[in-house]
């Protein structure tokens, strides 16, 4: 990836906070890397080498700044608008997919070569994806060594390295201090909650619009599931080794996060959805920018700046909720949605307590619970579905291609193919499929014409009102159309 120095040097001069996760400042005569909003003095330009990644620093052999702490910076904001193989890897790395299935089990998913894919990322990130992983691993047991009392050993394992001799390797590489310096350094901060609970900041590029998000979980909130209370929300997770629950509180600056997790090394997957969950590495400069210069727009941007796109932690999730949806409203589905639930097989153990996570909501169950998967469904009776047959059908037709595999709604799907899985399957639309573009697949430019709520909006805005003369208008908001799709709720 091509980094203009005078622009990249100018960000780092005026400590430029919107370009965090952009890139990485590394100053060669320290021997660090920073990221560009770093409070320290502004190094000097022959000094000065810049990074498309925290790896890329890393493997230029420079260690993490401990004052302005980069590796804890908002991803990059490219990787919500790129639909190609690096922003579909980069998702997944993310996902922590080569913890578990190793660099053969991404190239698989991704339909390319070990090789090929190496190649792509060394060109466009600077680093391959081990070093990737790497670099994120690090992060992650920095995170487990300074917010809980977990020996080294458990911590190497939990963040996935492959031995402890590695894991000290790697971390006094990156950071330039033992880990048990790490943890002596901040204190032995740690949540004062039990094992298996973490708490941690994530970061965003300011304004965060956090009523709006708050809002728009809440009215779609699932009994057992999910729950918004007290500026919190509320929920139970599905993760690659077991289950967890979070509680996200938005604060300025940062969204504070609590996570209680059967199993430590789903840290790194459960915050990589909590933040697409809120769409924390998005742009709302450049977003709110593009829209605020349609005269019809612009007062709600000014009024109402930072707004996201509520996205997913679970794509099956989203798609039982988009096909149940249709056509009728959020209060009938979430009423149908809830009678589903209900007949769910409860055979999960309770592996702990809710009242070990402060603020956490207690249910009839005893506690939040991840949303239910393909294979729950497809043994859900007849009886449990109260709804027509043919959106029933739908509904296991969907479930049994998650299943076999013809559909993947994980993160790092190919959208244009996803989306014409979708639309093979009975009973899914343009609408369906759209919707679960922009909240599950994360596409930004995604329009929802034909939504009646959407149409309403544009209607009060003054602005064209039918599918067809409101899909021509909203070219000019390219590439953030699903930002305008939530404005359009919202003017509704």
């Amino acid at each position: 990836m091509e980094l203009d120095f005078e622009r990249c040097y100018r960000a780092v001069d005026s400590r430029d906070q919107r370009f965090d996760g952009w890139f990485y400042t590394g100053v060669t005569s320290t021997g660090i890397y920073c990221r560009p909003s770093c409070p320290a003095i502004t190094p000097k330009r022959k000094n000065v080498r810049f990074f498309p990644s925290a790896a890329a620093a890393q493997g230029a052999g420079l260690r993490a700044c401990r004052r302005c702490r980069p590796d804890a910076a908002p991803g990059s904001p490219q990787w919500d608008v790129r639909a190609d193989v690096v922003g579909r890897a980069m998702r997944l790395i993310a996902d922590g997919v080569i913890d578990r299935d190793g660099v053969p089990g991404l190239a698989s998913r991704l339909g390319y070569t070990e090789r090929h894919l190496h190649r792509m990322l060394s060109a466009e990130m600077g680093a391959g994806p081990l070093a990737l992983a790497r670099a994120q691993r690090a992060q992650t047991a920095r995170i487990l060594i300074e917010t809980t009392d977990l020996g080294m050993a458990e911590i190497a394992f939990a963040a996935g390295f492959g031995s402890v001799r590695q894991f000290n390797d790697t971390l006094r590489e990156v950071y330039a201090s033992a880990p048990s310096d790490l943890r002596t350094a901040r204190g032995r901060q740690r949540a004062a909650v039990g094992a298996g609970t973490i708490t941690l900041r994530l970061a965003y590029r300011p304004p965060l619009h956090a009523r709006a998000l708050l809002d728009f979980l809440a009215v779609r909130a699932l009994p057992g599931v999910e729950e918004v209370r007290d500026g919190t929300y509320h929920r139970g997770l599905r993760l690659p080794h077991g289950t967890g629950r979070v509680a996200l509180t938005p604060a300025d600056g940062h969204v504070a996060a609590t996570l209680r997790l059967t199993d430590l090394r789903d840290l790194a997957p459960a915050v990589a959805r909590c933040r697409r969950l809120l769409d924390l590495d998005a742009d709302p400069v450049a977003i709110d920018a593009t829209l605020a210069a349609d005269p019809a727009l612009a007062p709600a941007v000014a009024a109402e700046p930072g707004i996201r796109v509520p996205r997913s932690v679970d794509g099956f999730e989203v798609a039982v909720r988009a096909i149940i949806n249709q056509q009728v409203s959020i209060t009938s589905a979430r009423t149908t949605l809830t009678r589903l639930l209900s007949h769910r097989v409860d055979h999960e153990v309770d592996e702990v307590d809710d009242d070990q996570i402060p603020g956490q909501p207690h249910d009839r169950r005893g506690g939040l619970r991840g949303f239910l998967g393909a294979e729950e469904l497809l043994g859900l009776p007849d009886s449990a579905f109260g709804m027509p047959v043919g959106r029933r059908e739908s509904l296991r037709g969907l479930a049994r291609a998650v299943v076999d595999g013809s559909v993947d709604l994980a993160p790092g799907v190919d959208r244009g193919e996803a989306v014409r899985g979708l639309l093979a399957l009975p009973g899914i639309g343009p609408w369906t499929a759209n919707y679960l573009a922009m909240r599950a697949f994360g596409d930004p430019d995604v329009l929802l014409s034909s939504d009646l709520a959407v149409r309403r909006g544009a209607a009060a805005l003054g602005l064209p009102d039918t599918p067809t003369t409101l899909d021509r208008y909203a070219q000019r908001w390219r590439p953030w159309r699903s930002y305008a799709t939530i404005r359009l709720w919202r003017a509704a």
